[in-house]
């Protein structure tokens, strides 16, 4: 599992990389296309997946730019969707009915949401533990151990 998450994070820097070198997303594929590449990684090509994220990335973009606009932590939340996206594409089952995008859409949301429940309980952990006079480093350190 370990091996798994390792290198979906290590095709996730590379895809990025390629990325930012274009300065652009890449347009989305046709339904053909995707279908092709969709059976393509459910035979096990990692390429393939590959394929699908870089073109589905536009679609962590609308999402943040739909949902998001007045956070200052953009890049963030582009990591963010961008693993709810590989997500959405390992776990998608197109015998379900349901679009790829759809799906994966959902997942980007889930993703984001979730972290940004996340940090909201952190902070808020943390102020309680101020206004009782607990200094966050203890708490963090007490956390640890």
């Amino acid at each position: 599992m370990l091996g798994v998450s390792l290198a979906m994070l290590l095709g996730g820097v590379l895809l990025m990389l390629r990325i930012s070198q274009g300065g652009s997303f890449p347009s989305p594929l046709s339904a053909e296309e995707e279908k092709k590449y969709l059976e393509m990684w459910q035979s096990g090509d990692i390429e393939a997946r590959n394929v699908l994220v870089e073109h589905n990335l536009r679609l962590v973009a609308h999402i943040i730019k739909k949902y998001y606009t007045q956070t200052n932590d953009v890049e963030d939340l582009i990591s963010i969707g961008t693993i709810g996206l590989i997500k959405g594409i390992n776990t998608y089952k197109p015998d379900k009915g349901i679009r790829l995008a759809t799906y994966a859409s959902r997942c980007i949301e889930n993703a984001i949401l979730s972290q940004r429940n996340n940090r909201r309980l952190r902070w808020r952990n943390g102020c309680l533990l101020r206004q009782n006079g607990a200094c966050w480093r203890e708490w963090e350190s007490a956390a640890i151990s």
